[in-house]
């Protein structure tokens, strides 16, 4: 029989129960310290203390004892003795932090109800409150002091400030729940990394990159990047703020914004380096690349999407950036920072005093730029952040928000001159099947189109022992994938290449001819930065064509940029080349202009100053057509790859308790399908559930292609 203590939780492989005083203050602790970096470590430490007090009433500490060998949910909340203890000594809208731990984060409108209610009928939670109060009396501790404008929000920003810091301080007081529990149920302390020596890390990584450029083969534009590189370490003196290091494609973005993060980190006492990129394949490359520099263990690449906070026990898994440097992508970024649900939400404090290094900003989509830029500006002035706005297409952000930013490269026309490596070739009314027979007439040539059928099926008319390269592949596939081309390329062998857009910016490959689908002037430069990168060429060539039966892009923003375009760049002496710094400037500028604040994400930041978590949620989607995580483990890999990846299966299948590296494990053999496609797979029999939204492909898998889109 057990004792009549409280618990959190039940018992665990060595037979322990989780008092529920240990579960507060274990949480509260590891919440101060995630806090403490933003200047909230009290707040964070209170939410965290109340979050689970509902638990002490009688009936949520019988019901624990009935199921406790079941694997049964107990069922009953728990929650509101907690958001009255929090709205009593709080601004209310931190009451939803602890509403919101296991659910996700409610509206304000449906908050300041239910902390009108507790206040009301104060007795629905006394009894669980004084339970709790006899072990823990903290909780009935005085106010805890906060910043003024946080309880009186001043103008539109200053509501905009509020919802950021119920989301950091939501994230703190979820991880702390999560660690803590994790803990438990391993019996052991929770694992928590001390901060890294970022001074040390700087060090580290410029012995390193010596190293890496003394192998490397001589290049013509070597001192050009030499000059950059130098240039973004001596920016990296400033303080926290907003940068934009506008850099030609092929000038060194990957290793300057990453000096310029360690450095300006090491100087200003940041905790970490975040870079988001669009494309997972940016990912994997910069991710082996930083990994050869800085180490295993100080490296962490997550780009998986994956959301498990229904799915049990697995919500421990949910990823919460415990690493020095972090390399993850853009929709991962801030479909997080946008979310409401706990398993997403999880890692944003480490947002706070970090460098967040946006690589290939241009690729942000139009319709979220305002909440998008509105989050960036508040966390560098609200949470000790500092933005690196990376790209050879800088978009003209100062024309949506009038943020003033910091130039890394102060006059970057100069580099860009020095930098021309490509001439460009127009072709008109043309088709797929009659570009991949012109680009089949060369040995070593890269053609890149807008869609993943479009990438299918150019792949099947071109020659045989053609590369194909698309989400639809696995991560791991992909990355072998870029390695073959870079070896046969180097090799000076044939490799023929049809790729979706992801190869096209942070891919680092080198063709002496790419043939590009019509798309806006960023997409094309980005493709022209895969052509003659290392200057062997007097040029290369870049031819940019207009198939009438390409794959169109569903999206209104879009389509403006190709009509914009279209009146600005191509072939004649009225149009520009993509490469046009002035001509990009000013396309950059209509293209805001003509769309209006409406749709450029304005509503949702309206939705975010009235806290309406939901609502923002639903509506800040970055990739238009919904999408389904799907793990494939491919039969060619080595047996233990293939042994580790069925192990993470089995783990979230059974709902064992597991941490952050499970779902590690499995993201090399993740591809992505449209959810409709997913599901359609699941009732054919093609797929199986793992958990949640996760599922397991099992149906054909193509060596090159991967998961096929379906024959319409």
């Amino acid at each position: 029989m057990r004792d009549r203590s409280l618990y959190a939780h039940s018992s665990n492989g060595a037979g322990q129960w989780h008092l529920l005083g240990d579960h507060l203050c274990g949480s509260a602790a590891l919440a101060a310290r995630f806090g403490a970096v933003f200047g909230m470590a009290a707040a964070a430490e209170y939410l965290a203390l109340v979050h689970d007090v509902g638990k002490g009433a009688c009936a949520w500490q019988d019901r624990l004892t009935k199921v406790a060998d079941t694997g049964a949910k107990v069922g009953i909340d728990h929650k509101q003795a907690g958001v009255h203890l929090a709205a009593q000594r709080l601004p209310w809208p931190l009451a939803g932090v602890v509403e919101g731990h296991h659910g996700g984060l409610r509206s304000g409108g449906e908050l300041r109800a239910l902390v009108r209610e507790l206040r009301a009928r104060p007795g629905v939670v006394d009894e669980a409150i004084r339970r709790v109060a006899g072990d823990v009396p903290e909780i009935e501790s005085v106010g805890i002091a906060v910043p003024d404008w946080l309880s009186n929000p001043d103008g539109d920003n200053g509501f905009s400030d509020v919802d950021l810091m119920v989301r950091m301080l939501f994230s703190c007081v979820v991880d702390a729940d999560h660690l803590d529990t994790h803990a438990h149920f391993r019996g052991r302390s929770p694992n928590v990394r001390p901060d890294a020596d970022m001074a040390a890390l700087a060090e580290r990584f410029e012995e390193a990159r010596k190293v890496m450029l003394a192998g490397r083969k001589p290049s013509r534009i070597d001192k050009i990047r030499t000059d950059i590189y130098e240039q973004a370490v001596a920016a990296a003196d400033g303080g926290p703020g907003i940068y934009r290091l506008h850099v030609p494609t092929g000038g060194g973005k990957t290793l300057a914004g990453a000096g310029f993060g360690l450095h300006h980190a090491a100087r200003n006492g940041q905790r970490r380096i975040i870079v988001a990129v669009p494309f997972i394949s940016i990912t994997e490359q910069n991710a082996s690349v930083y990994r050869r520099m800085l180490g295993e263990r100080d490296v962490l690449e997550h780009h998986s999407s994956i959301d498990l906070d229904r799915a049990g026990w697995a919500r421990l898994a949910a990823e919460n950036w415990d690493a020095p440097f972090v390399i993850t992508t853009t929709v991962q970024l801030f479909e997080s920072l946008f979310s409401r649900s706990p398993s997403r939400m999880r890692k944003l404090h480490r947002l706070a005093g970090a460098v967040i290094v946006l690589d290939e900003v241009q690729a942000l989509p139009d319709r979220l730029l305002v909440p998008i830029l509105s989050a960036l500006r508040g966390l560098t002035e609200r949470f000790g952040t500092t933005v690196l706005l990376s790209s050879a297409t800088q978009p003209e952000f100062s024309s949506i928000d009038g943020t003033r930013h910091r130039h890394v490269i102060p006059d970057p026309a100069p580099l860009f001159s020095a930098l021309e490596r490509v001439r460009y070739e127009w072709r008109e009314d043309t088709t797929l099947a009659a570009m991949a027979g012109e680009a089949s007439r060369h040995e070593q040539m890269l053609m890149v189109v807008s869609t993943t059928r479009d990438a299918n099926a150019v792949h099947q008319q071109l020659p045989a022992g053609a590369l194909h390269l698309s989400t639809r592949m696995t991560s791991g596939h992909r990355r072998e994938t870029i390695e073959e081309i870079r070896t046969l390329l180097a090799a000076g062998q044939c490799v023929r290449v049809v790729s979706t857009s992801l190869i096209e910016a942070g891919v680092d490959l080198d063709f002496p001819i790419v043939f590009r689908a019509w798309a806006p002037p960023e997409n094309l430069q980005q493709a022209a930065g895969r052509c003659n990168r290392e200057g062997h060429l007097h040029r290369g060539t870049v031819v940019v064509f207009k198939a009438h039966d390409s794959g169109r892009i569903p999206d209104p923003s879009y389509l403006l940029s190709l009509g914009i375009a279209g009146n600005r760049f191509g072939d004649g002496s009225d149009k520009a080349d993509p490469d046009n710094l002035t001509a990009l400037a000013h396309y950059s500028r209509t293209r805001y202009r003509l769309q209006g604040l409406a749709n450029l994400g304005n509503p949702i930041e309206e939705l975010r100053r009235q806290l309406d978590f939901p609502a923002v949620a639903e509506q800040f989607v970055m990739i238009g057509e919904s999408t389904a995580s799907v793990v494939h483990v491919r039969p060619e890999l080595k047996p233990e790859e293939q042994a580790a990846a069925r192990a993470a299966i089995d783990m979230l299948r059974t709902g064992q308790p597991c941490g952050p590296e499970t779902l590690r494990v499995l993201q090399p053999h993740i591809a992505g399908v449209p959810k409709a496609e997913a599901e359609a797979a699941l009732a054919a029999g093609h797929a199986k559930l793992i958990v949640d939204d996760l599922v397991e492909w099992v149906g054909p898998y193509h060596p090159q292609r991967g998961i096929e889109p379906p024959n319409r």
